[in-house]
């Protein structure tokens, strides 16, 4: 007996939330529902897949293996529910908020190429660092860090990504490189702007060793591209996720500062809410998973 694709979805929901009550709810099933599906799948396949403790799961070996062939089931799978879309009414609207560096810097891209693959699909974009209002504004999907207040929401987990700080040569060459954290208030620091309140307690972890030192930001942004520029442009030491830099880094713009320590991590997410998905929409979904392994492969050293 094959494997039915409505178990792999069970899977695949578990191994993206972590929990099998998540999982159940993103594909609006109950957890008995949904925990008897999974026991059927790995029954079917004859290999554990997921390994259960009291408050999380865990991806077994088998099921590490197994997830990118379940993935690439229900990619064609919801393909072919596009594609039917498509033919009845002519495509849809997808409409996405990200945040603005992330959405320039990465996501401009991967929805190019999702564009090429449905034409039919149309799209909305905001890039906002502001959390979505899901049941007041146009939103059908939103990439995030952190995770959402809203337990009504569903959030599938895309990335760990990892903060450092960095700054430009010419900064450095005129105010000299902090040899430990503790030195960070002297300088100059470019901070981001979180709800209206400066992020200005810098987190870091050298092995087992972890400290935090609240700097004192000479230059605070709302948007974090402009933070950016401005240690580009040599103001000061920044702290930012590694994703949006390692391009200045590795073309000499900018260098890491404290390059033994790393920042904290920080969860970037796909929050979206069951009663606004789409074909369209669940087609985007497992494309920008599917993405997962260039977001993990691109991590300091």
């Amino acid at each position: 007996m094959s494997e039915s694709l409505s178990d792999i979805a069970v899977f695949v929901a578990c191994a993206d939330s972590g929990r099998l009550s998540h999982a159940a709810r993103a594909l609006g099933i109950t957890l008995a529902v949904a925990s008897a599906a999974l026991k059927r799948l790995e029954a079917q396949l004859g290999a554990r897949l997921i390994l259960r403790t009291t408050r999380s799961l865990r991806l077994s070996a088998e099921g590490e293996r197994y997830l990118p062939h379940a993935r690439e089931a229900l990619a064609a799978l919801g393909a072919g529910r596009l594609a039917l879309a498509a033919g009845a009414d002519g495509g849809g609207l997808v409409r996405i908020t990200a945040p603005a560096d992330f959405g320039r810097n990465r996501l401009a891209g991967w929805l190019d190429e999702f564009a090429a693959l449905h034409p039919q699909v149309r799209f909305q974009i905001t890039l906002d660092d502001a959390i979505a209002d899901f049941y007041a504004a146009p939103v059908d999907l939103a990439l995030r860090y952190g995770h959402p207040v809203d337990s009504s929401l569903i959030a599938l987990p895309l990335a760990q990504l990892l903060r450092v700080a960095c700054a430009a040569p010419d900064y450095i060459a005129r105010r000299g490189l902090p040899l430990q954290p503790q030195e960070l208030p002297a300088h100059d620091t470019v901070c981001y702007m979180r709800q209206q309140r400066p992020a200005d307690r810098w987190r870091f972890v050298r092995g087992a060793e972890e400290c935090e030192v609240q700097v004192a930001p000479r230059w605070t942004f709302n948007d974090a591209e402009m933070v950016r520029r401005w240690a580009v442009q040599g103001r000061g030491v920044a702290y930012r996720i590694w994703a949006d830099v390692v391009q200045d880094v590795r073309a000499g713009r900018l260098q890491r500062v404290l390059p033994q320590w790393v920042g904290e991590a920080v969860p970037l997410n796909l929050v979206y809410t069951e009663r606004r998905v789409s074909p369209a929409l669940r087609a985007l979904i497992d494309f920008l998973l599917a993405r997962r392994g260039e977001l993990e492969g691109c991590q300091p050293d």
